[in-house]
């Protein structure tokens, strides 16, 4: 079942799908009203998705996802809970949280570029969608994302994570102009980086993940993907030389992220 609302005399948009009770749309929509009648920039617009899955078995099936253009910038957020009021009241918290986060950045954009600032709106995993079960033979690529990287410092790559609520985030350093990646670690609840070049210079704060980057086609990219245990794998392609990451999608398919050639 999917549904559509919107309030007359707001910009928040909520999706449902799943059987999402009649009341969640609009205690979504009051949750994050309360979050943006706090800022001082135009919201441009503002989604919610709303989702109760089927399946009984699953310990948090209630998923709630937000994504708010702020002035121009998107930021995103999603847990998912054991109730949709527990999901919603959640979503409302981790929003809030990387809200602060892009609008430090904007205030202080050459320091927040350079340099960790102490914790970046809560990176723990804990409210995370649990990941289908789903045998390694049935496991397709069923999403291929291709796009121009953007130039950024590994801090900056960083905000931008952290703004899209993302676990990593493919992209072009600015310093080596090599493909790399920033990661959750969740050993330690910080960050990580890989590059797909040669050994680059330290970034304070940032240590260099142990990942690195394999030279590998795209089905080696897949057996080491189900083999690691790891949520994602950043290698560069054996066809294009570039830097592309495989990751595992909660439907327990798989997701491509590769540059724009």
């Amino acid at each position: 079942m999917n549904r559509l609302q919107t309030g007359p005399a707001t910009d928040v948009l909520v999706e449902t799908r799943g059987e999402v009770t009649l009341a969640a749309p609009d205690y979504a929509r009051t949750k994050m009203l309360a979050v943006l009648e706090r800022l001082d920039e135009p919201v441009l617009a503002a989604r919610v998705k709303l989702i109760q899955e089927a399946n009984h078995a699953v310990a948090k099936p209630s998923l709630a996802q937000a994504v708010v253009d702020l002035n121009g910038r998107p930021v995103r957020a999603h847990v998912a809970a054991a109730t949709m009021q527990e999901a919603v009241d959640l979503l409302q918290d981790r929003l809030t949280a990387r809200i602060a986060r892009v609008r430090g950045h904007r205030d202080h954009p050459r320091r927040h570029a350079t340099a960790p600032v102490g914790p970046l709106g809560g990176a723990r995993h804990e409210h995370r969608p649990q990941r289908h079960a789903r045998h390694a033979q049935e496991r397709r690529i069923v999403r291929h994302k291709s796009y121009s990287l953007a130039q950024q410092t590994a801090w900056e790559a960083v905000l931008e994570l952290e703004a899209m609520d993302y676990d990593f985030h493919l992209f072009t350093d600015a310093a080596s102009g090599c493909d790399s990646v920033v990661h959750r670690d969740p050993a330690d609840d910080g960050y990580r980086l890989a590059t797909a070049g040669p050994q680059v210079d330290p970034v304070p704060g940032l240590p260099l993940s142990t990942l690195g980057a394999p030279r590998l086609t795209v089905d080696d990219a897949v057996a080491r993907l189900d083999l690691s245990g790891l949520p994602f794998v950043f290698f560069t392609d054996a066809a294009t030389s570039r830097g592309n990451v495989l990751y595992h999608r909660y439907d327990g398919h798989y997701g491509l992220i590769t540059p724009v050639l």
